[in-house]
């Protein structure tokens, strides 16, 4: 691995072996204990899965049934097995929510809480590029929640950075430098920059493991804009310390810090709905979880073991980097027989959000090349069969927006029937699909019953909040959290298709062989000039004014009519969605969390913090760096 610059600022090096993996051979770690599927966990899978195979199969009878008339053409049964796709990872995600809303309405004894045996675990803070007040801020309030709790394990932190910007480094060591001198001696804290950042945020983690991994029992994993309350984090350890098959456990992070229109939605969504998601997930997954690549604590003797990340050969390049690494890791802790798993029920996890529409579409398309590329690992010796959902499922989680948006072209193209559609408008001749006459009556039937899976697990995810989470007041009171529960709704219902459509250019310019620019997160966003939205969002505007085109022509559906509207209006709602909320008083309180109206304590010190640091680092008789 490479050489450090501000070497000094490192303990000693405790070194351990991280051996590369071969996917093209099994694998498995003689220090794992033997793990075993309980009969709960299969009643759990079956709870989840057969719901949603049962109502896919439904389904695809009535479309076969359907469409059989006239006799099934291959295009046809290509289109009925395109509904069946899509349709069941909805299921899917209604069943999923339905399990977690039954478990966290099911009365649940308080269990003994164990003493755990005490752990050495590292903090580990990635960087690249960063805000340094933000990382280093947050790493203030982690590290003074830590020193004040009472607990058995002993906590470093380290910030490692991978920054470029000579301008940022320097930030840093100032930063480093201030946080030094603000905490207790006894406070373990270190910073290091590699000289070069080598394979990214894998080399980065990986540098660590090889040369001070041999001293921790346990490393607990974090992003550059991860925050973590100290109960949290010793929740995590506490569990990890308990369950010796366990090499992961990943908790549920919470979004915190949105202050545009953007960022409210996806944190409210995403505390209103997620919480019920997440129990099923638990549920199902058990010992065959996931890694979401931050906020989890590792073994770290089992993850330098079984989890060194190989190369990776496809048709497109050799010897290619792994970029989302995490679902891999995860897969190669289960495969070596480690267990991974999932507690959402640990509180005070957070992350923070990207805060415009153009922000999220960036990232998502470097997370997009990131899951597509694990469909070249799917067929790798020794994985369990749930590994092998998940790294489908990641990419499928992509390719149903190109999926989505073919049946939309279909539809469009077939129009209003024989008499009335595209293909016939422009050359006079019927398509070759016999596309079933559809009354109002049908088409209704139709809408609301997809609608209806769409939002389904919303409306579920809030029922299991309020009746299992936090009270009302903490959102807002019940009519703040009414009005807020419509305008999410509405909100992502106009988002919907312009999402659809970037992440179908996202699939193709993977495909295409086009490689995205893993750049540092926009995390507090940017106003974009008009001219930057408009061809940002140019294949949106097209097709929205296509379909409105063809509408009032009379050759495309009415009930085409919110699609083309969400997409004529991409650019505006593009714009808006980077409105700040936290400007004034009212709108501040729109789509507001517990995260806003009644900010946790680590919340409100990671906050002071940031602040406190900010001004040091923008002063330049600040404090220098030692």
């Amino acid at each position: 691995m490479s050489a450090d610059a501000n070497a000094s600022m490192m303990p000693p090096e405790m070194p351990l072996a991280f051996p590369v993996q071969n996917l093209s051979a099994e694998y498995r770690d003689g220090r794992a204990p033997e793990l075993v599927s309980t009969r709960a966990t299969s009643l759990w899978r079956l709870a989840t899965f057969l719901p949603a195979l049962i109502t896919t199969g439904g389904l695809i009878a009535a479309f076969t049934n359907w469409f059989a008339i006239g006799g099934l053409s291959v295009f046809e049964g290509l289109l009925i097995a395109l509904i069946a796709c899509t349709f069941f990872w909805i299921s899917l995600s209604v069943s999923t929510v339905t399990v977690g809303l039954f478990h966290m309405m099911r009365p649940r004894a308080a269990g003994a809480k164990l003493a755990a045996p005490a752990q050495n675990v590292a903090l580990l803070v990635p960087a690249y590029n960063e805000v340094p007040w933000d990382v280093f801020g947050n790493a203030c309030a982690m590290l003074e929640e830590l020193d004040t709790a009472e607990h058995p394990h002993s906590y470093t932190l380290f910030i490692l950075s991978d920054t470029r910007n000579e301008e940022i480094a320097e930030q840093e060591l100032r930063a480093f430098a201030t946080l030094r001198a603000s905490l207790p001696d006894h406070v373990a804290l270190h910073y290091r920059r590699r000289v070069d950042n080598v394979d990214r945020k894998v080399g980065n983690l990986a540098d660590w493991v090889e040369r001070w991994g041999g001293g921790y029992d346990a490393m607990l994993v974090l992003d550059a804009d991860s925050l973590m309350s100290g109960q949290a984090i010793i929740s995590l350890t506490d569990e990890l310390a308990n369950d010796p098959s366990a090499g992961l456990i990943q908790s549920f992070p919470q979004l915190f810090g949105a202050e545009t229109l953007f960022g409210r939605v996806q944190q409210f969504s995403n505390t209103i709905y997620g919480a019920a998601l997440a129990e099923g997930l638990a549920r199902w997954a058990d010992h065959e979880g996931n890694y979401w690549g931050h906020n989890a604590i590792i073994r770290t003797a089992a993850f330098a073991s079984c989890a060194g990340l190989p190369r990776l050969d496809t048709f497109r390049s050799k010897g290619a980097l792994i970029l989302s690494h995490d679902f891999v890791e995860a897969g190669l802790l289960r495969r070596a027989g480690w267990g991974v798993r999932f507690v959402p029920q640990v509180k005070g996890s957070y992350e923070e959000v990207p805060a415009t529409l153009i922000d999220y579409v960036l990232r998502d398309r470097r997370w997009c090349q990131g899951n597509l590329q694990h469909l070249n690992i799917l067929g790798s010796k020794g994985f369990h069969p749930v590994t092998r959902f998940h790294l489908f499922h990641g990419a499928m989680g992509y390719l149903l927006s190109p999926a989505w948006f073919a049946l939309l072209t279909v539809w469009a193209l077939i129009g209003k029937g024989e008499e009335a559609n595209v293909i016939r408008y422009f050359t006079g001749e019927n398509p070759q699909v016999a596309w079933p006459e559809m009354s109002s009556v049908s088409n209704l039937a139709i809408l609301v019953f997809m609608y209806g899976m769409l939002l389904a697990p919303k409306f579920l995810g809030a029922v299991a909040l309020l009746g299992s989470g936090p009270v009302l007041r903490d959102l807002g009171g019940a009519g703040q959290f009414a009005l807020s529960f419509i305008t999410e709704i509405i909100v992502s219902v106009l988002y919907a298709p312009i999402l659809m459509v970037q992440q179908t250019i996202a699939v193709a310019r993977t495909w295409i062989g086009y490689t995205e620019n893993w750049t540092p997160q926009a995390r507090q966003g940017g106003l974009y000039p008009w001219t930057t939205v408009l061809k940002f969002h140019a294949v949106e505007t097209v097709v929205g004014t296509l379909l409105f085109a063809g509408i009032f022509a009379g050759i495309i559906t009415l009930w085409l009519l919110p699609i083309a509207v969400s997409l004529v209006l991409a650019v505006p709602l593009s714009m808006l969605s980077g409105a700040k909320l936290t400007r004034f008083k009212w709108t501040s309180r729109q789509l507001g969390t517990a995260e806003v109206f009644n900010a946790p304590k680590i919340i409100q010190s990671a906050k002071r913090e940031r602040s406190r640091m900010r001004a040091v680092l923008e002063n330049s008789d600040g404090i220098p760096a030692e």
